[in-house]
């Protein structure tokens, strides 16, 4: 069982590295996509620019003989961006900033392009590409294709729009009282920060969450009042009556779905589970048991049983016994001395 403990946990750690992984490249993937979508959207802009430079030099320089441009085939489209300019590039969610610190309703101050320095109120607030629509302002002529001014009723091919503004475009004004004066007077915030208290929001109401204060003031700036919207009963809507109507009843004895579901939902053979049947479990303990039985014999062979037999360790011997001390008498102690002094006096004498 430890082993069927060791593959789940194996395995679920190697999912989680592959899922860590296939994230991180998808993040790549996403980066880089909207990268180029990114450059296509300024080379439009920048291509608009240069073209209408050059069309005004060329003006210039011919007078009355300059072509008229509002002619011939692309003159229905002279002067007009196409579509592509309302739809600004997204940003990936990883690279989104938290808090956006501007709601539909509030009063704003274009700090770029031809509109710089007017105020006036937000219509939209786009989050997955960080943009704003101004009522008003940053026009623009928008050449729509014919299927879509039939779709919508419209008999001319432009619409003036407003074009989305970047959120660092734009700089909130906020009226506040004058602590000298007292006089309530517009004031353009630099920076805004976002924080807390996190605040719940009626259903269909898109006013963000979180509370928004002055950087190095902390003075709290409240949000545009939005009611939610009314909710209106269609035809096509199901009646509150009909949903709260019981139509099946819980019981103990009977399960909601057979139990073939069940064992498809869990998938028994699934090395990921953490949880299996008892008779899968015995199972897998009956293979263990099985394979360490075969581990611990060994069939022998008479080859074999030689071989163990001249490998096998010798017997060591037993160890010598120590002589016994034997001890001389006195009179062979005393002939030996004896013979001693006698031979150590002659050699003296020689």
């Amino acid at each position: 069982m430890q082993k069927v403990i060791q593959r789940t946990a194996q395995a679920r750690n190697q999912a989680t590295r592959k899922a860590i992984r296939a994230a991180k490249v998808a993040e790549r993937e996403e980066y880089k996509d909207t990268l180029r979508q990114r450059f296509a959207y300024k080379r439009m802009e920048l291509d608009n620019l240069r073209e209408e430079r050059l069309r005004r030099r060329e003006d210039w320089m011919r007078g009355p003989l300059a072509p008229q441009r509002d002619a011939a085939l692309s003159g229905s489209k002279f002067g007009a961006l196409t579509p592509q300019a309302l739809n600004p590039p997204t940003i990936p969610k990883h690279l989104r900033r938290k808090y956006i610190n501007i709601a539909a309703g509030d009063r704003v101050c274009v700090m770029k392009g031809k509109d710089k320095g007017k105020i006036n109120e937000v219509v939209k607030v786009d989050a997955s590409n960080e943009t704003v629509l101004v009522k008003d302002l940053n026009m623009a002529d928008i050449y729509f294709p014919e299927w879509m001014t039939d779709q919508y009723g419209e008999k001319s091919p432009f619409q003036s729009v407003s074009i989305p503004l970047s959120l660092d475009d734009v700089r909130l004004v906020v009226a506040l009282d004058d602590p000298v004066t007292g006089q309530t007077r517009d004031v353009l915030v630099e920076h805004v920060y976002g924080g807390g208290p996190i605040l719940e929001r009626g259903y269909g109401v898109e006013t963000p969450k979180h509370t928004r204060y002055i950087a190095g003031e902390d003075i709290e700036i409240p949000w545009p009042k939005v009611e939610p919207p009314a909710p209106k009963d269609e035809e096509w809507d199901t009646l509150r009556m009909e949903v709260e109507t019981p139509t099946w009843l819980p019981s103990l004895q009977f399960a909601p779905f057979p139990a073939s579901v069940i064992d498809e939902l869990r998938n028994p053979y699934s090395k990921y589970r953490t949880r299996h049947d008892p008779e899968w479990v015995e199972k897998k303990l009956m293979e263990d048991y099985k394979r360490e039985y075969l581990q611990s014999q060994t069939l022998w062979t008479p080859l074999a049983h030689q071989n163990k037999a001249k490998n096998a360790p010798k017997p060591q011997r037993p160890p010598l016994k120590t002589p016994p001390k034997y001890k001389m008498d006195k009179t062979t102690r005393g002939f030996i001395e004896a013979f001693l002094e006698k031979k150590q006096a002659a050699m003296t004498n020689a």
